[in-house]
């Protein structure tokens, strides 16, 4: 499990790895583009039922701590649909779950990880 430290809080959000390997990717690629967006998730088991959205943008400090050493295999079409999303009025939304039951994969299987990295949404459609 990852933590994504947000602006000055000293508390973070837990986010599975894979699923924070995704976001980090995303949001680099947005920000240094100087494009806001939000985030919302459900919260988990452990609080009241509901949900929350944080605005992310570059001025609000972000850290990325993962759980693993082994860095994650990054999915084109799934960081293309998260785009698509973020874009979209609603905003980014994801569900934890989904991501908890996924096994990690490592990057050295995906030889061509570091070019998604630096690829634009459409790009990021087309190397899959």
């Amino acid at each position: 499990m990852g933590q994504l430290f947000y602006g000055n809080a000293t508390e973070s959000i837990e986010i599975p790895d894979r699923l924070l390997a995704h976001l980090k990717v995303l949001t680099a690629t947005k920000l240094r583009r100087s494009e806001s967006f939000t985030l919302t998730w459900r919260h988990g088991a452990d609080i009241a039922a509901g949900r929350q959205t944080i605005w992310l943008q570059p001025a609000i400090p972000l850290r990325f701590v993962f759980g693993g050493a082994e860095m994650e295999k990054l999915d084109s079409a799934l960081l293309t649909e998260m785009a698509r999303a973020a874009t979209s009025s609603t905003g980014l939304v994801v569900d934890f779950a989904e991501f908890d039951v996924a096994p990690a994969t490592p990057i050295a299987a995906a030889p061509a990880a570091a070019e998604t990295i630096a690829a634009t949404p459409s790009e990021l459609a087309t190397a899959a």
